[in-house]
């Protein structure tokens, strides 16, 4: 099992970056796939998920209308399309995937991916 985000970087504020998170090992398709980051001295938070059955999608009230997550289950990959970026995105970002389809961001996620470094500065 296997979940690869890449597409980290550096960004000036304003700017955009699209991260992926790419699956293996398992079926990709029955889970429920989210994004969390975590800042330096700050605990982990969720970003967005999104469902398995129905294409259910969630933000969080940070991101909302900046970044758009999307699927592609042909290619085991979730994008986290990130505009607008500001100085409070730098983290370090996460992919998760859980089978219960949780959009709880504390509990449910079974798989996690190592992380890609988001650096925005102002």
């Amino acid at each position: 099992v296997q979940l690869q985000a890449s597409g980290g970087g550096s960004v000036q504020a304003g700017g955009s970056l699209r991260l992926s998170c790419t699956a293996s090992g398992f079926t990709f398709d029955s889970y429920a796939i989210g994004w969390f980051r975590q800042a330096p001295g700050k605990e982990r938070e969720g970003v967005s998920c999104i469902s398995s059955t129905d294409g259910s999608i969630d933000y969080a009230e940070s991101v909302k209308g900046r970044f758009t997550l999307s699927r592609d289950n042909s290619k085991n990959t979730v994008y986290l399309q990130m505009h607008s970026m500001r100085s409070e995105d730098t983290a370090v970002y996460y992919c998760a995937a859980s089978l219960s389809g949780s959009f709880d961001y504390s509990e449910g996620y079974d798989y996690w991916g190592q992380g890609t470094q988001v650096t925005v500065s102002s």
